[in-house]
């Protein structure tokens, strides 16, 4: 029987703590309609018999005690809520025991904002990671050595895995029902629970902030005025010239600051227009492409598809409730 240890760390999202612990019990239900024994022995984990979270709104009762727990199969790290700084520091206490457990063994599985404790025990250093895209920016501040992966759904790397933002990591769920059982008995799971069990990341859901937490204010200047003109054709050199810098050197800057090429963060500026469009207005295809900047019809769908993941008719098609488009 695989053990599986659920951890209850303080700041903890309760949805992130009773979501794998009810699909992983209802998958040994299954197991038993079927006449097979239960595969998951899954308990929850913390550093103190009760937690209390969201502010004192719900407690949790813990199955065991870190300091009791020698050896388990598989931990998961629920999604933190709050500041990441201030919830990592909180739950520095369950840092070596993840660290222990994955060296004698143990996989383990960071759902959603979960990652930053993960990432905070040093086991991800120079691994691929997924996390809620709203935080990425602030997650790849605290851990440089991370590869976060932009709009995925799912990593895994020698028995680390990572979930996407939000309700995604059900989608790690599945994935992780369906190694240890079978795909059949994973297909039968996301039925019960109305999951999508194919869908690949999360970039459909993901809005562009601009990126504008760093103190390089040329950098800052070059976006506030893409921002404002990205319907007109802007070049690199333009922007290098009006902030007064030198081509090479803006570039380098721009992709430090940024994490994105001077093209990269203006398509997604564009893009990001093109999407609320879509969204509010009743707008066609050719006309929202115009608005943003446009005027070749392929390079627009390549480029949105590449960002979204999504063909700009399947987005319009997703997200307007009103306007089918054919």
């Amino acid at each position: 029987m695989k053990h599986i240890s659920i951890l209850v760390p303080e700041t903890a999202v309760i949805e992130a703590i009773a979501d794998p612990r009810y699909l992983f019990t209802t998958v040994n239900e299954f197991l038993a309609a079927a006449g097979k024994a239960p595969l998951f022995n899954v308990q929850l984990v913390g550093v103190k018999k009760e937690m209390r979270l969201n502010n004192n709104l719900f407690s949790v009762h813990t199955d065991m005690l870190v300091e009791d727990l020698a050896k388990t199969d598989l931990i998961f790290i629920p999604a933190l809520s709050g500041n990441m700084n201030r919830a990592v520091e909180m739950n520095k206490e369950l840092q070596p025991w993840i660290i222990e457990q994955y060296h004698k063994g143990a996989e383990v599985v960071s759902l959603c904002l979960g990652a930053f404790l993960l990432a905070s025990t040093g086991l991800l250093d120079g691994k691929k990671c997924s996390t809620h895209w709203h935080l990425a920016a602030d997650f790849r501040n605290m851990f440089p050595n991370v590869e976060l992966v932009d709009g995925s759904i799912i990593t895994e790397e020698r028995g680390i895995y990572s979930s996407g933002g939000a309700n995604s990591y059900w989608n790690l769920l599945l994935y992780l029902v369906e190694k240890y059982t079978d795909r059949d008995t994973a297909i039968l799971a996301s039925k019960y629970f109305a999951i999508d069990i194919d869908r690949e990341n999360q970039l459909a859901f993901m809005m562009f902030q601009g990126q504008k937490k760093h103190n390089d204010e040329e950098i800052k200047k070059a976006q506030d005025f893409i921002d404002e003109h990205y319907q007109d054709k802007l070049t690199v050199d333009q922007l290098a010239d009006m902030v007064a810098l030198g081509r090479r050197s803006f570039e380098r800057r721009f992709k430090k600051a940024t994490n994105n090429t001077v093209i990269e963060y203006i398509q997604r500026v564009k893009i990001e227009a093109a999407k609320r469009s879509f969204e509010s207005s009743r707008k066609n295809i050719t006309e929202v492409m115009f608005d943003v900047g446009y005027t070749d019809t392929k390079a627009f769908r390549d480029v949105f598809k590449k960002i979204t993941g999504l063909t700009p008719i399947d987005y319009r098609n997703k997200y307007h409730k009103k306007v089918l488009v054919s």
